[in-house]
Protein backbone atom coordinates (compact mmCIF):
# COMPACT_ATOMS: atom_id res chain seq x y z
CA UNK A 1 0.00 0.00 0.00
CA UNK A 2 2.84 2.38 0.77
CA UNK A 3 4.45 1.96 -2.80
CA UNK A 4 1.35 2.39 -4.27
CA UNK A 5 1.26 5.63 -2.14
CA UNK A 6 4.75 7.05 -3.26
CA UNK A 7 3.97 5.69 -7.03
CA UNK A 8 0.61 8.27 -6.92
CA UNK A 9 2.82 10.88 -5.26
CA UNK A 10 5.52 10.75 -8.02
CA UNK A 11 3.22 10.68 -10.98
CA UNK A 12 1.20 13.56 -9.64
CA UNK A 13 4.52 15.39 -9.03
CA UNK A 14 5.78 14.75 -12.81
CA UNK A 15 2.14 15.61 -14.24
CA UNK A 16 2.53 18.70 -12.03
CA UNK A 17 6.32 19.69 -13.84
CA UNK A 18 4.93 18.39 -17.16
CA UNK A 19 2.25 20.84 -17.35
CA UNK A 20 4.13 23.50 -15.88
CA UNK A 21 6.91 22.91 -18.47
CA UNK A 22 4.09 23.24 -21.41
CA UNK A 23 2.76 26.67 -19.96
CA UNK A 24 6.02 28.27 -19.09
CA UNK A 25 7.38 27.20 -22.78
CA UNK A 26 3.84 28.35 -24.24
CA UNK A 27 4.28 31.75 -22.64
CA UNK A 28 7.73 32.33 -23.19
CA UNK A 29 8.43 30.36 -26.54
CA UNK A 30 6.11 32.81 -28.42
CA UNK A 31 8.07 35.96 -27.34
CA UNK A 32 9.40 37.62 -30.11
CA UNK A 33 12.07 40.15 -30.26
CA UNK A 34 10.82 43.61 -31.98
CA UNK A 35 13.29 45.96 -31.09
CA UNK A 36 13.91 47.59 -34.26
CA UNK A 37 17.37 49.70 -33.27
CA UNK A 38 20.35 47.94 -32.84
CA UNK A 39 21.95 48.93 -29.02
CA UNK A 40 25.57 49.42 -30.80
CA UNK A 41 24.74 52.50 -32.58
CA UNK A 42 27.40 53.54 -35.04
CA UNK A 43 27.62 56.71 -36.62
CA UNK A 44 28.58 56.59 -39.89
CA UNK A 45 29.56 59.86 -42.17
CA UNK A 46 26.21 60.52 -44.03
CA UNK A 47 28.25 60.14 -47.23
CA UNK A 48 29.58 56.87 -46.40
CA UNK A 49 28.95 53.33 -47.55
CA UNK A 50 28.83 49.83 -46.87
CA UNK A 51 30.37 46.95 -48.95
CA UNK A 52 29.02 44.32 -48.45
CA UNK A 53 30.55 40.84 -49.87
CA UNK A 54 29.45 37.11 -48.97
CA UNK A 55 31.58 34.16 -49.63
CA UNK A 56 31.20 30.54 -49.98
CA UNK A 57 33.23 29.22 -46.19
CA UNK A 58 33.00 25.97 -45.61
CA UNK A 59 32.43 24.65 -41.89
CA UNK A 60 35.63 22.83 -42.17
CA UNK A 61 37.87 25.54 -43.31
CA UNK A 62 36.28 28.63 -41.26
CA UNK A 63 39.55 29.13 -39.47
CA UNK A 64 41.70 29.02 -42.59
CA UNK A 65 39.46 31.90 -44.04
CA UNK A 66 39.91 33.97 -40.59
CA UNK A 67 43.28 33.61 -41.49
CA UNK A 68 43.16 34.22 -44.81
CA UNK A 69 41.28 37.44 -43.84
CA UNK A 70 43.49 38.28 -41.07
CA UNK A 71 47.11 37.83 -43.63
CA UNK A 72 45.70 39.89 -46.11
CA UNK A 73 42.58 42.65 -46.11
CA UNK A 74 43.21 43.42 -42.73
CA UNK A 75 46.56 44.64 -43.18
CA UNK A 76 45.69 46.08 -46.17
CA UNK A 77 42.23 47.91 -45.15
CA UNK A 78 43.86 49.47 -42.26
CA UNK A 79 46.15 51.87 -44.50
CA UNK A 80 43.51 52.80 -46.56
CA UNK A 81 42.28 56.15 -46.64
CA UNK A 82 38.81 56.89 -45.67
CA UNK A 83 38.81 53.10 -44.33
CA UNK A 84 35.95 52.80 -41.37
CA UNK A 85 36.21 49.50 -40.36
CA UNK A 86 34.74 45.96 -41.07
CA UNK A 87 33.04 43.09 -39.57
CA UNK A 88 32.77 39.78 -40.29
CA UNK A 89 29.96 37.19 -39.82
CA UNK A 90 29.67 33.32 -40.65
CA UNK A 91 26.42 31.70 -41.00
CA UNK A 92 26.84 27.90 -40.07
CA UNK A 93 23.55 26.94 -41.15
CA UNK A 94 24.21 28.08 -45.13
CA UNK A 95 28.21 28.02 -44.29
CA UNK A 96 28.32 31.57 -45.85
CA UNK A 97 30.78 34.50 -44.82
CA UNK A 98 29.31 37.84 -44.75
CA UNK A 99 31.80 41.11 -44.73
CA UNK A 100 30.80 43.99 -43.96
CA UNK A 101 33.41 47.01 -44.96
CA UNK A 102 32.52 50.84 -43.98
CA UNK A 103 33.87 53.74 -46.51
CA UNK A 104 34.37 57.44 -45.74
CA UNK A 105 32.23 58.09 -49.21
CA UNK A 106 31.02 55.98 -52.41
CA UNK A 107 34.42 57.81 -54.51
CA UNK A 108 36.70 57.13 -52.00
CA UNK A 109 35.95 53.35 -52.18
CA UNK A 110 35.72 52.95 -55.55
CA UNK A 111 39.25 55.37 -55.81
CA UNK A 112 40.87 52.36 -55.18
CA UNK A 113 42.74 50.87 -58.23
CA UNK A 114 41.22 47.54 -59.50
CA UNK A 115 45.56 46.42 -59.89
CA UNK A 116 46.11 47.11 -56.09
CA UNK A 117 42.87 45.12 -55.08
CA UNK A 118 43.95 42.19 -57.44
CA UNK A 119 47.24 42.35 -55.80
CA UNK A 120 45.78 41.90 -52.07
CA UNK A 121 43.41 39.17 -53.64
CA UNK A 122 45.96 37.27 -54.48
CA UNK A 123 47.84 37.22 -51.04
CA UNK A 124 44.61 36.27 -49.88
CA UNK A 125 44.12 33.16 -51.85
CA UNK A 126 47.32 32.63 -51.88
CA UNK A 127 47.40 32.33 -47.93
CA UNK A 128 43.78 30.25 -48.14
CA UNK A 129 45.21 27.80 -50.12
CA UNK A 130 48.14 27.33 -47.64
CA UNK A 131 45.71 27.29 -45.20
CA UNK A 132 43.13 24.69 -46.60
CA UNK A 133 45.66 22.67 -48.79
CA UNK A 134 44.34 23.49 -52.05
CA UNK A 135 46.91 23.84 -55.01
CA UNK A 136 45.25 26.53 -57.00
CA UNK A 137 41.79 28.77 -57.08
CA UNK A 138 40.45 30.73 -54.57
CA UNK A 139 39.05 28.67 -51.50
CA UNK A 140 36.66 30.93 -50.47
CA UNK A 141 35.05 32.15 -53.99
CA UNK A 142 32.83 35.42 -53.77
CA UNK A 143 28.95 34.52 -54.28
CA UNK A 144 27.73 38.12 -53.30
CA UNK A 145 28.57 41.62 -53.84
CA UNK A 146 26.56 44.68 -52.95
CA UNK A 147 26.81 47.97 -51.08
CA UNK A 148 24.71 49.41 -48.53
CA UNK A 149 24.29 52.84 -47.63
CA UNK A 150 23.61 53.52 -43.91
CA UNK A 151 20.93 55.37 -42.34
Amino acid sequence: MKTSRNKNFIEKIFRFLFVGLITISTIFGNVKNIQAESFLKVNFPKESIVEHLKLDVPKKFKNAWLKAEHGSWEPWLLKQNGFLGRQLFWDPNVEEATLLIGWESRAVWKSISQTEINLVQQNFEKIARKETGETSGNPFPLIFEGELNPE
